[in-house]
């Protein structure tokens, strides 16, 4: 499975979700959307949106979290293959 998280360090919500990440093992490669030419404008262009973090799940865009309720922990689990038990 290939992961890419787009993200900024100031976004609280891409930090839980990068720890979410770490706590499970799951390898990514992190794009920073201030830091990356060319990547704010590519998770709008994918989304419709400007939302951060996003994952890139074997080419498909996914936003783990939603305004409100915050990261999406079983919904995340479920797709990545992460076993709460």
């Amino acid at each position: 499975m290939e992961l890419i998280v787009y993200s900024s360090t100031w976004c609280p919500d891409c930090r839980e979700a990068k720890r979410f990440l770490q706590k499970h093992n799951i390898p990514f490669t992190e794009v920073d959307i201030e830091a990356t030419p060319g990547a704010a404008e590519e998770v709008i262009r994918q989304t419709g949106k400007r939302a951060i973090p996003q994952f890139v799940v074997d080419g498909k865009w996914v936003q783990p979290y939603q305004p409100g309720r915050g990261f999406l922990y079983e919904e995340m689990s479920q797709l990545l293959g992460i076993n709460n038990a």
